[in-house]
């Protein structure tokens, strides 16, 4: 395909890192910490309840759609479907006010969206070995990581200049019940919405194979179970999706709750902790794309396993510093190995999925991503709560790091000798 078609895809990635740079990690999460749980503590524990619970949805319904949709064809009306969910669970947190009778709804809105958020990645995902010759999986997955935290970033200034920190907010938005920071949500929406259009407008989709709606769900089952059997043949491919199980869990728990642990342990004001979002996501687009070519220079498992040790010592550092100066520090540079542990997981399994079943795959892929996506966040609350202490609690992702590291060492990637 063009250039047209990849930029359009790469695109995509901008759009929808609205949700998890703005909603996830460090606005809506550090307002609900502190403007609407009770306290931090609670605060962090049903955060952590809420994105459990969506991800143990995503583990069950990620490789079904999948397997539905290689059967079905078509790639992009599935996407539309979860984008628009995403986009409208997103814009409804203008709804959530500063006050404990919100909880519910807040974190109902939050599971919702990051259900849906997480379902059209997998769509998504299943596009790019189909627009792209294999030599260059690893740029475009890269350059698509990393236009996609510039795009974060981008709408992180937009909402800190503009509203949270604007002295006459714009629109007539009140303080005294936190509309300036609330319009992050339907701000978040719109952005994902504009941005998401090309895709949808340039990108062609693989043509309808013509089976029917239950037909394809009956043959997208068939293809499921089969696949989950063909596993046992294919060593390399389940050793890659339980070591990303592993590091995804610890890598999803540390940018759920980096907005969160910022607000609680360091006691940073919401326009702060954007500021800290704004420092991380540059950091994490700069990463993710230079590491684009690393990814098709030595490998996709080299330059994840350099990530983890990365995002394992920087991690480590982090939560043992006392100085505010040196958590800045710390937590800007960790941002480096952020892009490169997702794209180069996305680019591996690319490059690892049968052409014929790649939505299935990233469906497994997405499923591996979440299958214990429970743990992190639960693990966390708990060990929060019991130890009365953020810091305790944050530290529990580094295990996840280690473990997955272990698990992915042994394994033979397609085509690594060409590194030499």
């Amino acid at each position: 395909m063009g250039r047209g078609a990849r930029a359009a895809w790469c695109l995509y990635d901008w759009a929808n890192s609205s949700f998890p740079a703005v909603i996830l990690t460090f606005v809506f999460a550090a307002y609900f910490t502190r403007g609407v749980a009770l306290n931090p503590v609670q605060g962090t524990g049903l955060w952590g309840s809420a994105i459990t619970l969506s991800a143990i949805a995503i583990a069950i319904f990620s490789p079904v759609l999948g397997a539905i949709a290689d059967r079905n064809g078509p790639r992009k009306p599935w996407l539309g479907v979860f984008t628009v969910m995403c986009v409208g669970a997103t814009a409804a947190l203008w709804f959530v006010r500063p006050h404990p009778d919100s909880i519910m709804f807040a974190l109902v809105l939050l599971a919702l969206g990051n259900f849906a958020f997480e379902i059209a990645i997998v769509f998504y995902n299943a596009m790019l070995p189909e627009i792209c010759p294999e030599d260059r999986l690893g740029r475009l997955s890269g350059w698509g990581w990393g236009l996609g935290y510039a795009g974060g970033l981008v709408c992180l200034v937009i909402v800190l200049f503009g509203f949270v920190q604007a002295e006459v907010p714009p629109f007539g938005l009140e303080r005294a019940s936190a509309e300036h920071v609330r319009i992050s949500g339907p701000i978040a929406a719109l952005w994902y919405a504009i941005f998401a259009l090309p895709l949808f407008v340039i990108l062609p989709d693989r043509v309808g194979t013509g089976a029917g709606a239950i037909g394809a769900v009956r043959e997208g089952l068939r293809q499921l179970a089969g696949t989950v059997r063909a596993l046992k043949g294919r060593g390399n491919i389940v050793r890659f999706l339980i070591g990303r199980m592993i590091y995804t869990d610890g890598l999803n728990t540390l940018f759920a709750f980096g907005g969160v642990y910022a607000a609680g342990t360091w006691g940073m004001e919401v326009e702060e902790v954007i500021l800290f979002g704004i420092a991380l996501n540059l950091t994490a687009g700069l990463g993710a794309a230079a590491f684009a070519w690393i990814d098709d220079w030595i490998g996709s498992k080299r330059t994840i396993l350099i990530s983890l040790v990365g995002l394992t010592v920087l991690g480590a550092g982090i939560l043992i510093v006392t100085d505010k100066t040196w958590f800045w520090i710390l937590g800007a540079a960790i941002g480096i190995f952020f892009g490169p542990a997702q794209a180069a997981s996305r680019s591996l399994m690319a490059r690892m999925a049968p052409s014929d079943m790649r939505a299935e795959m990233f469906g497994l892929y997405a499923l591996s991503g979440k299958a214990t996506a429970f743990l992190g966040p639960a693990i966390l609350g708990w060990v929060t709560v019991m130890a009365d202490s953020q810091r305790v609690g944050m530290a529990t992702v580094l295990v996840f790091f280690l473990v997955g590291f272990v698990i992915l060492w042994p394994l033979a990637e397609p085509g690594a000798d060409r590194a030499g």
